[in-house]
């Protein structure tokens, strides 16, 4: 199923859109979101309850640059303005909540976060269904979606589904499934499954997601160059916050984004267990664009499949050179490379051979537990991903040529590109 564009969006959407843009037009006014930012701190502290504390300014020149990027170069449609609005609201709100229980209990913030595991790569090489596997080792816990969306401390079990912010969570992805079914396909994501780190860097305005969303070219060269560590010591809060209830298990985090940002990550956590997943480039970019292509179908209109194919390629090519630099200049005893081939065939006994890698246990009990699961949870079971290399303008040797450094220095195959 292809990716949301201006002609399939859904009728509701349409009519939305139609209607904002008549209004718009008679009174020849667009709302600015950079003249809107005390607005959406207000709207932030009503969210919250009357919280007022922000914490320290670790966002706010994030913040500043990512509206002004709306304002001055986004495509974004009426209803893509709006899904931004709550999108920043969202977000403000989370740092009011988070300042809070930080403040009842800052014993948290001295609890260490140990060894956790980080699951990276190129987007599309096998690191949701690593991830998803590696959350069903009982001496594992994940970072959940809801939770992700809307950082707490995580209650028990059984009281989940009554929560509201689960609740909100689950409504908000039915949601993003409504508007593009196809991105089920593509990238499932449930309320009580195993999320990406995005929404914890976010609260920093320092994340991938925001320029995969909406086209935002001064805010991707910022973001590019700006300074992550402060955006990972607030990652590290956020997890001593959410785990403070069951500080024993090891944490396992999945975000190929953080390959861009190795250096930070390494500062916060020296004794992080990396794991690199492989794949061809050429046989996952297409994906990669049209997932992309998929989101900013819902934010934009008549999104350009060829500028957004240049746009991935060059920077997920400079993401693998400069990982590799990184991974020189510190050595390998915090990595372990895993290849998609691996992951597909037996991915229990991949997940063995990573955990001796790292002097982690792997009783036969929990092997037992992976692969049962993997039968029980089969790739494509929510539907087939279909996509065209051609449909962005890419050939499988250009592609290549451009990774040709990557492809060399882990020894990649080839596939069949779609």
């Amino acid at each position: 199923m292809p990716a949301a564009t201006s002609r399939d969006q859904r009728l509701p959407v349409r009519l939305f859109n139609g209607a904002v843009r008549t209004v718009e037009k008679l009174s020849r006014k667009r709302a600015s979101f950079a003249d809107a930012e005390q607005g959406l701190r207000s709207a932030a502290v009503t969210a919250a309850g009357g919280l007022t504390d922000f914490g320290q300014d670790d966002y706010g020149e994030g913040l500043r640059v990512l509206l002004r990027s709306y304002d001055e170069e986004s495509q974004l449609n009426p209803f893509g303005r709006w899904l931004v609005r709550q999108q920043l609201v969202g977000v403000l709100r989370n740092r009011l909540v988070a300042a809070e229980a930080w403040k009842r209990c800052p014993s948290m913030l001295q609890t260490p976060v140990v060894r956790p595991i980080f699951v990276l790569g190129l987007p599309r090489t096998g690191t949701t269904a690593l991830h998803s596997l590696l959350a069903q080792d009982p001496a594992n816990q994940v970072l959940e979606y809801w939770l992700a969306a809307a950082p707490r401390e995580r209650p028990s079990r059984h009281d989940w589904e009554k929560d509201p912010c689960f609740k909100q969570a689950a409504q908000g992805l039915k949601l993003t499934y409504w508007l593009d079914p196809s991105l089920k396909a593509i990238h499932l994501m449930t309320a009580d499954g195993p999320e990406e780190c995005r929404h914890l860097l976010q609260q920093c305005f320092t994340d991938d997601s925001f320029e995969c969303n909406s086209t935002l070219p001064s805010y991707s060269r910022w973001y590019a160059a700006c300074d992550m560590e402060p955006s990972y010591l607030r990652h590290r809060d956020l997890l001593r916050l959410i785990g403070n209830s069951d500080v024993s298990r090891r944490w396992v985090l999945k975000y190929p984004a953080h390959l861009r940002h190795l250096r930070a990550l390494l500062k916060v956590y020296p004794d992080a267990c990396i794991v690199q997943t492989h794949r061809d480039p050429a046989r996952v970019l297409p994906s990669l664009c049209s997932l992309i292509a998929g989101w900013r179908g819902i934010y934009e209109d008549a999104s350009d499949k060829r500028a957004i194919a240049a746009w991935t390629v060059d920077l997920w090519a400079k993401t693998m050179e400069d990982a590799m630099e990184v991974r020189s200049q510190a050595g390998e005893k915090n990595f372990y490379d895993l290849s998609f081939r691996e992951t597909v065939s037996d991915p229990a006994a991949a997940i063995g051979r990573m955990y001796s890698h790292f002097g982690i246990e792997y009783p036969d009990t929990t092997a037992d537990v992976l692969r049962r699961w993997h039968r029980d949870n089969p790739q494509h079971k929510h539907g087939e991903h279909r996509y065209s290399a051609a449909d962005f303008g890419l050939t499988a040797e250009g592609m290549r040529d451009r990774f040709s450094a990557y492809i060399e220095r882990f020894g990649i195959e080839a596939e069949t590109v779609a």
